[in-house]
């Protein structure tokens, strides 16, 4: 698989490829809204003097944005069988555990509004838990960038911000649950391949309270029960996406039920052929 990243910052596009990095001028939204786009930036950068290391570098780490522009944020629910099963134990109490066992095998995927752009964290910024939650965890997921064609395009990390205790309490909370302010995490960048991610691509997630390690796991997207393409299809089909859309494809790493986020909790993912995307987390207050 080849493959390069496109990184966005506040000065230009950043496209890394064979350890060279090109700037584009160019708007994001149009840039990468393209079907095959991998020989498009392809064809951008060839011919192009790249711009030096340190350059890149420099950017990299002080202007580094989330690689979002107009795009909404949709996701994927009970697409691993580790994600039913925690969603049917935090529901247990509210006698709406059945629904998670039942969109499982179910022939529609449950799919989710996350949240608009300015709701979005890039890599080193923070992600929010709820004040009215008492249960908040992380979920790493595989974030596919699909065009307005529906075709996927790129990948990204995703964290999907959740409350447990919310969605526990009654499944029909599941909005309050995953939508509020700095709730997803994309980043760093977005990876266009010349094909689709390989099954044996690797997630981990580690997560930090005071530099100790309180939380540390990995998964194959193998795992998956749902292919990209069911998922890409079921969403298209009430909904158009004029700049493309960004889908998070569920999560199988699911701390204990004895954990919960705090604040200063520093959550790090990382994707093989990504990257990693890490965030500080902070209680959403007034």
């Amino acid at each position: 698989m080849n493959i390069l990243h496109i990184y966005k910052t506040s000065q230009f596009l950043l496209v890394a490829h064979q350890e060279q990095y090109y700037s584009i001028n160019a708007a994001w939204d149009q840039y990468v809204n393209r079907p095959g786009l991998y020989q498009h930036v392809l064809a951008d950068i060839n011919g192009r003097t790249p711009i030096s290391r340190d350059a890149a570098t420099t950017v990299l780490a002080h202007d580094l944005q989330a690689p979002i522009g107009s795009q909404e944020v949709w996701a994927a629910g009970v697409t691993y069988y580790r994600s039913r099963t925690a969603r049917m134990e935090e529901s247990e109490i509210s006698g709406g555990a059945t629904f998670y066992d039942k969109v499982y095998v179910a022939e529609r995927p449950e799919l989710f509004f996350k949240a608009t752009p300015h709701r979005v964290s890039g890599h080193q910024q923070t992600l929010y838990i709820r004040e009215d939650s008492t249960w908040d965890v992380p979920e790493p997921e595989l974030t596919l960038f699909v065009s307005s064609g529906g075709t996927v395009e790129g990948y990204t990390i995703g964290n999907d911000m959740s409350s447990r205790s919310i969605e526990g309490e009654n499944p029909l909370y599941l909005p309050q649950a995953k939508v509020y302010e700095k709730c997803a995490g994309l980043g760093p960048c977005l990876m266009v391949p010349d094909r689709p991610i390989p099954a044996n691509t690797n997630i981990s997630m580690s997560i930090y309270r005071q530099e100790q390690l309180q939380y540390n796991d990995n998964v194959p997207i193998s795992q998956m029960k749902r292919s990209h393409e069911e998922l890409v299809r079921f969403l298209f089909k009430g909904c158009a996406f004029p700049t493309g859309c960004y889908l998070m494809t569920g999560t199988c790493l699911v701390p204990g039920n004895d954990f919960t986020l705090q604040d200063h909790d520093r959550v790090e993912i990382s994707i093989d052929h990504i990257g990693q995307l890490i965030n500080n987390i902070q209680t959403l207050r007034g």
